[in-house]
């Protein structure tokens, strides 16, 4: 016989000392997106881990990504590969959900152990963003196997190893995975340690733009050269000027030149833009290749752009909405008081909610100052959130809540 799945039945099964065991184990696994033999390290012991669920596990490779050096050449940057579990992939109402392997911290970063603050808060590295999310995807879908209606859904889990670094080697997949889903779930950090939930989000987008000039003697005859890093200046400012309500611009670095008694004959202009609709998106990317022309012909330099939007923005509607709602209700049976705010921030729950999913991205423990050494994790956090995406799913599984 199943156990009643009340709200305090599901918490009461919640085995928080294990998870609390996983999280501290899978923290001390550097997992930094460049550290490829890390997160292969991890992706092993991810699949491992999900392979209690009753489904098929695979290890994805990632999808070619390439970056621009400082000299301008355009190389191909590895990364991790992904895992992914397929649960009940013929079943009529399927849910998608997602997290990250990766870490902001490198092998080489001083920050790599994991410590206790108080009796309820250790400090790590990921164990807020995300070894600690991974670990409630896990039991949570634990606890739902054990639910009377799981059989009648089927879900996808998407793991991957690049989000810190926009999720270039992992979007298609993301992508693919979560287009005619009923509801996506994400578990990102809680926007605030209270558990407040991130609610609409702006968008980002990466740029590098190359500059090829013409070298020449800074004395005797400069006017024959190509200053590539007055092009790339000259960049910097129209950019800037494109700011607006609805979309910012950050110029971050300008690589390139020679000595001082040289013309420069070659730059690179890094930047990023902060989009907060669709619109300010889409103009952004036709004013800048205007801007790019009129460069191009005013400096007499080459040019070559590369990236562009990585994560779109991500609005809340209707359907998105009562997903929120949900989990705010969900949250109430089991005694957490659960709100919203919109962020600046992005996650891979802005590539879910552009295939037209609501998406809940925040769903993982309560913890703050990510991607820094004073990164904490509230330990109470592991049970409730576990047990909090356990009854969502078990509501989503029955009747047409969206």
């Amino acid at each position: 016989m199943k156990p009643d799945k009340t709200p305090a039945a599901l918490l009461d099964m919640v085995d928080a000392d294990t998870m609390l065991r996983d999280v501290q184990d899978w923290a001390a696994i550097n997992t930094g997106t460049a550290n490829i033999d890390g997160l292969d390290r991890m992706a092993g012991v991810l699949a491992d881990a999900f392979s209690v669920l009753p489904g098929d596990v695979e290890l994805v490779e990632p999808a070619p990504v390439t970056a621009i050096a400082a000299d301008g050449r355009e190389f191909e940057k590895p990364h991790g590969r992904h895992m992914v579990l397929r649960v009940r992939p013929q079943a009529e109402r399927r849910f998608v959900l997602t997290g990250h392997m990766d870490t902001v911290f490198p092998v080489d970063h001083s920050f790599q152990q994991v410590s206790w603050l108080d009796d309820d808060t250790i400090n790590g590295p990921g164990t807020a963003d995300m070894k600690g999310g991974l670990c409630v995807i896990l039991n949570a879908l634990k606890l739902f196997e054990t639910c009377d209606d799981a059989g009648r859904v089927g879900y996808d889990v998407m793991i991957n190893s690049d989000e810190e670094t926009g999720s270039l080697a992992s979007r298609d997949l993301i992508e693919r995975l979560a287009r005619g889903k009923y509801a996506a779930l994400t578990y990102e950090p809680s926007a605030l340690p209270d558990g407040t939930l991130a609610h609409a989000r702006g968008g980002t987008g990466n740029y590098s733009i190359t500059f090829t000039g013409r070298s020449a003697h800074a004395g005797r005859n400069p006017h024959e050269g190509r200053n590539a890093i007055v092009a790339a200046s000259d960049l910097v400012l129209r950019i800037k000027a494109l700011e607006a309500e609805d979309i910012t611009v950050n110029p971050a670095k300008i690589e390139g030149g020679a000595a001082n008694n040289v013309v420069p004959d070659h730059a690179v202009l890094r930047f990023n833009i902060r989009p907060k609709s669709t619109d300010a998106m889409n103009r952004f990317d036709g004013q800048l290749d205007a801007v790019l022309r009129a460069i191009e012909a005013e400096h007499e330099v080459g040019i070559h752009r590369h990236g562009g939007v990585t994560r779109p923005p991500k609005p809340v509607d209707e359907r998105a909405q009562r997903l929120f709602d949900l989990v705010r209700d969900c949250g109430a049976e089991l005694g957490q008081t659960i709100g919203w705010k919109s962020t600046g921030g992005v996650c891979d729950g802005n590539n879910i909610a552009a295939c037209g999913v609501p998406v809940v991205d925040t769903m993982g423990v309560r913890g703050g100052a990510i991607h820094s050494p004073d990164e904490f994790m509230i330990v109470p956090s592991l049970r409730e959130r576990a047990a909090l995406s356990a009854l969502v799913l078990a509501k989503l599984s029955t009747g047409d809540h969206l």
